[in-house]
């Protein structure tokens, strides 16, 4: 199937590693041209050396923190302006922050929702130019299964994950009549540096597999899933195979998710 993608220009934000990365991988396996951005300068030039020894491709990075305003602004320009024209957001930011009501001071509400709401915000609403100039584009905002039911002790994440969809589904409203659909990833258990630390700390001496096999027990699918799976479901979202898909949620978790 011809995704349609050759020649797109992507941004996608929190790209120096996991999902963010993957996606950035097989967006440019398909054709497109690719902006990565982060924070860390260092882990950029590590993911694009990843991505140009896999693909012989180059990518542009920008080192951004996308849960500044003027950040989001510099971004996105710089993006449009190496390549000229913006066609794909994705904004895949984030970082996983679950303790109690309780546990949660102010600055850390208001350092996540900058991050992961306000900052898809940001990065959406200084692409829009851009995308309405193309005639229309793609925008998805990562957010996490729990969103649509958060269990206890998932606070704030959840909080500014369960904003991220409604964000979503709003946007979607508004910006269809220029042709710009917005959708959202849920992502489930996926394998992440995070993960493979518990691995090596809970399953010492087992195989990749065994520890999957045996974490993924309350998962219908019965095991975690694969970086590169979550990143095929994004840029098939993010292509014209996807074109008349918008304003949906699309939980990449195996099954385990309790709500549609």
């Amino acid at each position: 199937m011809d995704l349609g993608l050759k020649d797109k220009v992507a941004v996608i934000t929190g790209a120096s590693k996991g999902i963010g990365l993957y996606t950035a991988l097989q967006l440019v396996k398909e054709g497109a041209k690719v902006a990565i951005a982060a924070r860390d300068e260092d882990t950029l030039k590590d993911a694009k050396a990843f991505i140009q020894e896999q693909t012989g491709e180059v990518v542009l990075t920008v080192s951004a923190d996308v849960s500044i305003e003027n950040e989001c602004k510099r971004l996105i320009e710089e993006v449009a302006a190496f390549y000229g024209k913006l066609n794909i957001v994705i904004n895949n930011a984030g970082t996983s922050s679950a303790n109690s009501f309780e546990e949660v001071e102010s600055d850390l509400w208001h350092s996540d929702l900058n991050l992961k709401l306000f900052g898809a915000i940001h990065c959406s609403k200084y692409a829009l130019p851009f995308l309405k100039e193309q005639n229309g584009g793609s925008i998805i905002n990562t957010t996490a299964v729990l969103a649509k039911t958060p269990p206890a002790n998932s606070l704030p994440t959840t909080v500014s994950r369960s904003a991220g969809l409604a964000l979503t589904k709003a946007m979607s409203k508004d910006l269809g009549k220029y042709n710009i659909r917005v959708n959202s990833v849920c992502i489930g258990l996926i394998r992440s540096r995070q993960i493979e630390d518990k691995w090596q700390n809970e399953m010492p001496g087992s195989t990749w597999e065994e520890y999957s096999k045996e974490t993924g027990k309350t998962i219908p699918l019965g095991r975690i899933g694969n970086t590169e799976e979550a990143a095929n479901v994004i840029t098939f979202l993010a292509s014209d195979a996807a074109s008349y898909v918008s304003g949906t949620a699309v939980n990449i978790d195996g099954g385990s998710g309790a709500a549609l």
